[in-house]
């Protein structure tokens, strides 16, 4: 049983319910046997976030290409609307979308299903707002439902009379909308960035394998890229525009799905089916009587997919072209089987056409990455996987996630406390989790510098016998090789290899984080003297509380770690309560002394809560 809030059992309730301040929290069974939460507030109606807006709509023939499946442009118009709306409901203004993260869709939906599409806002920053969009497919003769996609946008509120909006914050209520409003912190953080490593990325590839094209590319049955460009221009009606008369963004995303399909399909001589788009940017508005200008071009093709770049420009009269958008979108073939075909191998054009074909291949590997490190459920995630400067920014958000994620959870169980240090433990996914929390009388951002440096925590944990930085990743993000004792006498002690990433407030009322998680480097293999240890997700969560600071240590137990943490779980030991007892003392003695790791640069744009 999952529980919003610590719950007070009252006898006078209807079976199954429970009493939580002024709200009901009932479970009941549906058919699968699955059991499911309502929270009701106190007048009996069932909560809902205020910012939820839902939208279904019937796929009609007219919404539909020709395989008889909705067009995925016409979808993007609806998620767009549904939105814009609920970043609406919150702002109490006119928004206007500046980014859509990554998009995969996982299914297609047809004529005569019904879908239905929800969006919330996750948070909210100074001037901007995450919204969370879920589209889910309703069969109506059958009664099933299926996930068709979620998606990330973020939404920024139109300037007043007054000046630039100051929006209000979102406060949490369940435990999924806590989840979602922690880690929106981090999903913010990689979109600033994204950009810049991109670039560097898309760089250092195209250095490596400059004029270097692969000979069986250059085949004569290859097909000309050439042939496969579109360009189309649109003129912006009124009927294109939205309630603040500037063109809908759900409309140029459809016009670039639009032609970005006409490319794929002069590929392959077939239907195309749209499976990903990467993330995007808005660079700029567009109004009524722009003429817009998009263009499309196959970049690249991988075997059974292909990538295809859309732009899009506007003008008006003899000005110049105004950038509003890039996108990159993923096709595949399908057969009768709905299985993906081979796809003929394309022919870049010289010079432009070589630098999208290079640059295609790097973001394909971008994909994987982040497909393999942020999509996976966390229990699906390896242990440790293998560190590279490009898969650098998704390790470090895998990270401080997970870390956000396991302190989201709230049925933690109260196993001890001793001289004001209490022990929590918590099964989740089959692992042992445990929470130690304490109180000390630094200032959380001393705690955080003095922590955020793992060579000094051997002045306080016993077991960290050895600690040396192996890599400097950026001023965010260190990897450590961690020596810890043998448990047993006579037995081999362990080494770890961690990747450490600090994280500090986005508002005043976040703590900061420092999340640690086991990474690989070739360069630092196993070795016969010790046994490599994993750490699945482990770190700090520290928060002003008054005049104290509140130190909470998280860890997900993996068979690597739980031999250190089970005696003290089993009240055989009490090592955990000696440590965090030691880190105590230890930031006590040094709350005035300079820290280690020098705090962020002011005006540092990803610490801005823009």
């Amino acid at each position: 049983m999952l529980c919003i809030f610590p719950p007070c059992i009252n006898n006078h309730l209807p079976n199954n319910s429970i009493l939580v301040s002024s709200v009901h929290i009932t479970l009941f069974q549906n058919k699968a046997g699955l059991f499911k939460c309502s929270l009701a507030l106190e007048n009996g109606e069932e909560y809902r976030n205020p910012t939820e807006v839902k939208m279904s709509q019937i796929v009609l023939p007219c919404h539909a290409n020709h395989c008889g499946e909705l067009s995925v442009g016409q979808l993007l118009k609806w998620m767009d609307s549904t939105a814009c709306l609920s970043a609406e409901r919150h702002a109490g203004c006119s928004c206007i979308t500046a980014c859509v993260d990554d998009i995969h869709f996982e299914h297609t939906i047809g004529i005569g299903q019904v879908v239905n599409i929800k969006a919330k806002v996750n948070r909210a920053f100074a001037s901007s707002m995450e919204v969370g969009i879920v589209v889910s497919c309703e069969d109506l003769y059958s009664n099933r439902q299926w996930k068709v996609c979620n998606a990330f946008a973020t939404f920024v509120a139109r300037r007043t009379e007054a000046g630039k909006a100051q929006l209000k914050q979102i406060i949490p209520r369940t435990q999924a909308e806590q989840m979602e409003y922690s880690i929106a912190a981090e999903r913010r953080r990689m979109r600033l960035i994204h950009a810049e490593i991109i670039n560097d990325l898309l760089s250092s590839c195209c250095s490596a394998t400059q004029h270097q094209l692969p000979q069986h590319r250059c085949e004569h049955d290859a097909v000309p890229a050439e042939r496969t460009r579109v360009e189309s221009v649109e003129l912006v009606l009124p009927p294109h525009a939205n309630h603040q008369v500037s063109t809908f963004g759900g409309q140029i995303m459809a016009w670039m799905e639009n032609v970005a399909t006409i490319s794929a399909s002069r590929l392959c001589n077939a239907h195309p089916t749209l499976r990903s788009i990467d993330m995007f940017h808005f660079r700029g508005p567009s109004h009524i009587g722009d003429r817009l200008v998009l263009k499309a071009i196959v970049n690249n093709t991988f075997k059974k997919s292909m990538e295809v770049g859309v732009c899009a420009e506007a003008y008006q009269g003899g000005e110049p072209l105004r950038h509003i958008n890039t996108a990159f979108m993923t096709f595949e073939v399908l057969d009768q089987d709905k299985k993906p075909q081979t796809l003929p191998r394309i022919r870049p054009e010289p010079v432009d056409g070589k630098r999208r074909f290079q640059e295609a291949i790097a973001r394909k590997k971008v994909r994987l990455d982040r497909k393999y490190i942020i999509s996976c459920k966390q229990s699906e995630v390896p242990h440790s996987v293998p560190w590279e400067p490009h898969n650098q920014m998704y390790l470090s958000y895998n990270n401080v996630s997970a870390l956000k994620m396991l302190a989201a959870l709230n049925n933690w169980v109260l196993t001890s406390e001793k001289n004001k240090v209490s022990l929590y433990t918590l099964e989740e996914n089959h692992m042992l989790c445990i929470r130690v929390e304490t109180h000390v009388a630094v200032e959380a951002e001393q705690v955080f510098l003095l922590l955020s440096d793992l060579q000094r925590r051997h002045e306080w944990d016993p077991h960290y016998k050895e600690c040396e930085v192996i890599n400097q990743a950026d001023e965010d993000d260190t990897i450590y090789r961690v020596v810890t004792p043998s448990v047993s006498k006579g037995g081999k002690g362990k080494d770890f290899i961690l990747l450490a990433s600090r994280r500090r407030p986005c508002d005043s009322d976040d703590p900061y984080w420092i999340a640690l998680r086991s990474v690989t480097l070739p360069a630092y293999p196993p070795t016969e003297d010790y046994t490599r240890g994993e750490v699945l997700s482990a770190g700090f969560r520290i928060k002003a509380n008054g005049s104290l600071t509140k130190l909470s240590y998280y860890n997900q137990g993996t068979p690597g770690v739980l031999p250190y943490i089970s005696t003290d779980v089993a009240g055989l030991s009490s090592s955990i309560y000696s440590a965090i007892t030691s880190c105590s003392a230890f930031l006590e003695e040094n709350k005035d002394s300079l820290a280690a790791v020098p705090p962020a640069a002011p005006g540092e744009p990803r610490w801005d809560p823009v």
